[in-house]
């Protein structure tokens, strides 16, 4: 016998059709719908039915992330990216624990070649001090360096007026090299950097401890030696310091 608060054959045909044609609508939506088409139930009722008879929404997949093909560099001094790590604190020990230190890194992106600095202080005076020590480390001209919004770089979220420059973006211009700002909270734009941030945990930090500032200047220099000569995939199985080298002894030349 037919119950009282059972669905009627016709209210389940519509409900199957409305479902059909929206199959991301929410439970809401999809009573709203049914109701302005004469469906008198209760949004609990119809939801009971939807579980009974499968009908929940399909969610729709995620929009997927597509990277643009990756703008390639020609020659080496192109464009640097430039970044700062915070040195993780269950790494400071003895005198140095408490206290904060900091990796200034530069990569060059068509040799992936870096220069690193331990730092103290993070600050757009640290920022332009590296900068000046990275332009003498460097084997060749760089046209553009490429950070990201932090205040150690740029006034660009701290100040109303567009003219108003950090020291550091100070330093670029006067030095006549152009500064890049990537998209805000899009770190992948800086993703050479980032990568080569993401080995020094897994090969330097989370096996090294640091007693001192001294200390942890002294290990990072020796790391980055290490990085620099170790081969990798994106280069052919050169290392960054083999790729600068055959570029730059091979006759090549760029304006």
């Amino acid at each position: 016998p037919h119950h009282p608060n059972q669905h009627t054959p016709e209210e389940l045909k519509l409900i199957k059709d409305m479902r059909r044609r929206n199959p991301h609508a929410g439970l809401v939506v999809l009573w709203v719908k049914l109701s302005q088409r004469g469906y008198s139930r209760s949004i609990t009722g119809l939801w009971r039915v939807l579980r009974r008879l499968k009908l929940t929404p399909i969610k729709p997949p995620n929009p997927k992330y597509i990277p643009k093909p990756y703008e390639q560099m020609d020659y080496p001094g192109q464009r640097v990216q430039v970044d700062v790590k915070h040195v993780p604190a269950v790494c400071l020990v003895g005198e140095a624990s408490g206290q904060k230190f900091y990796q200034y890194t530069a990569i060059d992106e068509f040799s992936r070649f870096r220069y690193v600095e331990a730092f103290d202080e993070i600050s757009s005076y640290s920022s332009t001090v590296f900068l000046e020590h990275m332009l003498k480390a460097f084997p060749f001209a760089v046209e553009c360096v490429q950070t990201d919004n932090g205040p150690e770089f740029t006034k660009r979220f701290v100040s109303k007026r567009a003219n108003d420059l950090s020291q550091f973006e100070k330093k670029l211009k006067e030095l006549g090299i152009e500064h890049k700002l990537i998209k805000p909270f899009t770190p992948r734009h800086n993703g050479k950097v980032e990568r080569s941030h993401r080995k020094d945990n897994e090969y330097f930090y989370a096996t090294h401890s640091f007693y001192s500032f001294a200390d942890f200047a002294a290990q990072l220099k020796v790391h980055n030696r290490k990085y620099n000569n170790f081969p990798m995939r994106p280069l052919k199985w050169l290392s960054p310091k083999d790729t600068l080298f055959n570029f730059l002894h091979d006759g090549v030349t760029y304006v």
